[in-house]
């Protein structure tokens, strides 16, 4: 697969892009997002997924399509502009029916995936951003993991992974992702809370250029504990968990209150924040910057980025989507990837 060759072009990084769920919002978010010339001027994109699918989206959307097509066949050789890699081969998914978790669908998302953070592991591609997919239907097709942060994990080797979310200055780390809330309790260690912490500190050093990043750490309970009245994990897991970190040259916090932590000008004084589970930390962030909010994966020394939102099957199919989620993924994608080409160039030496 080569795109139009372009030398002066060949430094923009080449973005991956895996569609999503076929049925979900994916499609479509992404058709909106990479209909600004001046977003697909800043890098070269592979989009690994279906043509047919992303055609029915664009014609929806009333977007002339920015593409060119070229059956999968394991490369990503792109100049410039946007490669459609696709997956033509694969069991044909019906987008004119009920919108709702599906085996075929769930394995196209899974395969463009699986490709996609091939690439990314490779480095034949400089960042992978990943559309949304359906769990339910990862595993109706067979396919055994809770998400994308589980199978990067597997597909990286990485014995350590978190998510981080990031909307502008405010990011934010989970100690847990998807674990029943009842279940936390039976999780809940010293360990389940430092490694969000060391994780997040080396990404803000080694992704956002900060070099002496201040993390803020929440406490489990309402109002932090009330030093034991309302729960002692504070004082048996977090605050250990804290003194590990610190004794490790990190500058971290807390246990701060949880219903503060998300104020303003709380939050501003904080570099991060690592929120104990999934919703003490999503509905705030989600609240403040919906449309704005993008997913990334901790641990596995690669650029992976996401649109927050799910797949959407109630709206899907209906050009009702909003693309700023995923712009936002895709910028974000963008930014770090050139960072890092950056860092890996080094600094230039005088003949």
């Amino acid at each position: 697969m080569n795109g139009p060759a372009s030398t002066s072009n060949s430094s923009r990084p080449l973005i991956g892009v895996s569609m999503g769920d076929p049925l979900g919002l994916g499609p479509e978010v992404i058709v909106k997002a990479l209909a600004d010339p001046g977003l697909r001027a800043r890098a070269r994109f592979v989009i690994f997924g279906l043509e047919d699918v992303l055609q029915v989206a664009a014609d929806q959307a009333e977007v002339n399509p920015f593409w060119w097509r070229e059956p999968y066949d394991r490369g990503v050789r792109v100049g410039s502009g946007v490669l459609v890699a696709d997956f033509d081969e694969l069991q044909p998914v019906r987008t004119n029916g009920a919108r709702e978790p599906d085996p075929l669908a769930g394995h196209a998302s899974f395969r463009f995936v699986e490709e996609g953070a091939r690439h990314l592991h490779d480095g034949s591609i400089d960042a992978l951003v990943t559309g949304p997919i359906s769990k339910q239907s990862w595993h109706l097709a067979g396919h055994r993991f809770r998400g994308h942060t589980e199978f990067l994990a597997r597909r990286f080797d990485a014995r350590r992974v978190n998510m981080l979310f990031v909307a502008g200055r405010l990011r934010v780390a989970l100690a847990s992702d998807h674990v029943p809330l009842f279940e936390l309790r039976n999780r809940f260690t010293i360990g389940l809370v430092h490694q969000p912490i060391d994780l997040l500190d080396h990404a803000l050093r080694e992704w956002f250029g900060i070099e002496k990043p201040h993390i803020g750490v929440l406490g489990l309970n309402p109002h932090a504990g009330e030093d034991g009245l309302l729960g002692d994990e504070e004082h048996r897991i977090i605050e250990p968990a804290l003194t590990a970190a610190r004794n490790a040259g990190i500058h971290a916090s807390g246990p701060l209150s949880p219903d503060t932590a998300f104020v303003p000008e709380v939050a501003q004084r904080y570099d991060g924040l690592v929120a104990m589970y999934h919703d003490q930390g999503l509905v705030p962030l989600k609240m403040q910057a919906f449309h704005q909010a993008v997913q990334m994966t901790l641990g596995i020394d690669a650029v992976r980025t996401s649109p927050v939102h799910g797949t959407g099957f109630d709206i899907a199919g209906k050009n009702r989507a909003h693309p700023g989620s995923m712009r936002a993924a895709i910028e974000l994608a963008i930014e770090l990837a050139t960072q890092r080409q950056k860092r890996l160039a080094g600094p230039l030496v005088a003949p």
